[in-house]
């Protein structure tokens, strides 16, 4: 007599689903063999049928597998450089110091701020002057949206010098008050 199956823990659930992944990346799977095993994963109720799901993928060696991370890292670390290289060349914008409480940015004429960028949709966000003297920028639902320090905004958020900002595809650095 067997004994009854193990069921499938959340861990047993997440290795087979980053196999699964893994492979699709290595191109073993066609995406559609992928989608359809990763949702027969999500329903698997014992381990048991998460192994079969995996079964006949070929197991990666350690060297693979370590080359494999060696390259990531190098490129997770390439792109940390690349960023820290193009911050600086970044163009400046300097902060207005004159009495209006509004600067709209986009492509169209009738803004402040002109950009004429075709990922700059005619008026793409605004500058709003705060009642303590501080810049709030705001997205005005924008179609490629409105970027500070890499993060798209949902709302309105605070500008400070060092902010890197960027509409669409023009980004910008944030200088000290002019």
């Amino acid at each position: 007599m067997s004994s009854p199956p193990v069921r499938a823990s959340d861990g047993d659930r997440e290795r087979a689903l980053s196999e699964l992944r893994d492979r699709a990346a290595e191109g073993r799977l066609s995406m559609e063999t992928f989608v359809g095993r990763v949702d027969m994963a999500l329903r698997a109720r014992s381990r048991g049928e998460l192994d079969e799901l995996i079964a006949d993928l070929p197991h990666r060696g350690r060297w693979r597998r370590r080359i494999t991370e060696a390259v990531g890292s190098v490129s997770d670390f390439t792109h940390r450089v690349e960023a820290a290289w193009r911050r600086p060349r970044l163009p400046r914008l300097a902060l207005p110091v004159d009495n209006r409480a509004r600067y709209v940015v986009g492509r169209g004429t009738g803004c402040d701020l002109v950009l004429t960028d075709l990922t700059v949709s005619r008026v793409h966000a605004e500058l709003r002057k705060d009642s303590d003297d501080s810049w709030m920028l705001v997205d005005l639902g924008s179609m490629n949206g409105t970027r500070l320090n890499g993060w798209r905004l949902a709302g309105p958020a605070r500008v400070r010098t060092g902010d890197e900002i960027a509409f669409g595809d023009c980004a910008f650095l944030v200088a000290a008050q002019a």
